[in-house]
């Protein structure tokens, strides 16, 4: 993976290592070695600036910031990670991953099939083919993908799309500055686990990162408690104008800006990757997203654990009983996330725009070489820390301190002031 980002920075001098297992997960696919990849991208990319202090990092603490939410303690109770209406269901042909975390994709969900709790959402879908059902929650403004194989997968338009663009798109300017994250200006347009863990690490290096996040569709708790540490968060509602030219002041004095959102949903309010750029051509631009942004997908919405179901690895990690089943962490979304940390680092000082789709990263993953050798026991390294949220148990950061969480959407619309 450190390829991707050769031409950029120079590998041979600030490429960073994992030592350790490279097995511990198990299973058909090798997740140990997704892994180990991006958090060796986005640590070499560190190094190119001058920031980290290290060219070795434990195979344990990537092992364990790659299921940094399933580690979470909030107050010595788990992480909430999937509400009741979120999972796998039978269909009349097959089965359905949907996903209704969020308020407005539960409605959607309830609205698509005309149910209003998990146990009608399954009577409904029983009765229609999966391709059909996951259609209809689409159109609906839902999130689902129908289960099939690998070869399903790669035989249609979406799997062509995607199989067609590099892990990491770039287009980069030439250098027209110093490059330094400590006290960089990253604005963050991300949700959920992937651009949310690649700001993590860039407020791990130092950046000044502010994350801002509408008022109607509020972030869940649990999934800011794990990515929010270092970070200031805001909330502005882009809707009203004088907030949207505050917002976009913000952006022209920044360094970075990290978008999250499906393809075309920022575009409207003239925050759309080409826009940025043109705009402001100092400014590194990374975009991310499920699917792609080419091909019939390309606006379509998705998680980690949906974009699973359609590309064959669900399929792949299916149960004794034969249901589907799930890679053993959210490899796509902290995989992603490192990979657009990587990016935004690579582009730093010299602007540009890169680009990255979870389900690319899948391609990844099931293009590496099967794992090998036994699975070793890690130890995860585990700290506690006290905020505002109380105390959390969370593995220890790849970098730096361990820090808590401040107050969601507490944080003014501004910048601190730069280091000197």
């Amino acid at each position: 993976m450190l390829e991707s980002l050769s031409g950029l920075i120079d590998l041979d001098r600030h490429a960073v290592r994992v030592r350790g297992p490279r097995t511990w997960w198990g299973g058909p696919l090798n997740v140990e070695e997704l892994a180990l990849g991006s958090v060796e991208c986005a640590l070499s990319a560190l190094a190119a600036t001058g920031g980290g202090t290290t060219k070795v990092v434990n195979a344990e603490l990537v092992a364990g910031n790659f299921e940094s939410i399933g580690r979470l303690r909030v107050g010595g109770r788990p992480a909430e990670m999937f509400a009741s209406m979120s999972g796998y269901f039978r269909c009349a042909d097959g089965w359905i991953r949907t996903h209704a975390n969020f308020p407005h994709h539960a409605n959607a969900l309830r609205t698509a099939l005309g149910a209003v709790d998990r146990d009608g959402v399954s009577a409904a879908l029983a009765e229609r083919p999966a391709i059909e059902a996951e259609e209809l929650i689409h159109a609906a403004g839902g999130v689902a993908g129908a289960l099939r194989t690998r070869a399903e997968w790669e035989a249609g338009e979406p799997g062509a799309a995607v199989a067609s663009q590099p892990w990491i798109r770039f287009r980069a300017g030439e250098p027209v500055g110093p490059v330094q994250l400590e006290g960089a200006r990253v604005l963050d347009f991300t949700r959920v686990l992937a651009g949310p863990t690649a700001t993590k690490f860039l407020a791990w290096g130092g950046a000044d990162v502010l994350r801002i996040d509408p008022p109607h569709i509020p972030e869940l708790r649990d999934q800011y408690l794990d990515t929010g540490a270092g970070k200031r968060s805001a909330i502005a509602d882009l809707r009203e104008r004088d907030v949207l030219r505050e917002v976009l002041e913000l952006a022209g004095a920044a360094d970075v800006v990290v978008l999250g959102y499906r393809p075309g949903a920022l575009e409207k309010v003239g925050l759309a990757p080409e826009d940025l750029h043109a705009a402001h051509p100092h400014l590194a631009v990374v975009h991310l997203d499920a699917w792609g942004d080419t091909g019939p997908w390309a606006t379509r919405r998705g998680f980690d654990s949906v974009v699973q179901a359609p590309m064959g690895i669900a399929d792949l990690y299916r149960r004794s009983d034969g249901t589907p089943g799930a890679l053993p962490v959210p490899a796509l979304d902290y995989a992603t996330g490192y990979g657009a940390a990587a990016a935004a680092l690579a582009l730093l000082g010299r602007g540009g725009i890169a680009h990255l789709s979870l389900a690319r990263t899948a391609h990844e993953l099931i293009g590496l070489s099967p794992p090998r050798g036994p699975c070793a026991a890690l130890d995860v390294p585990l700290c506690e820390v006290d905020g505002p949220s109380g105390r959390l148990q969370q593995v220890e950061p790849l970098l730096g301190p361990p820090r808590a969480p401040g107050v969601y959407g507490q944080s003014p619309l501004g910048w601190s002031a730069r280091h000197t």
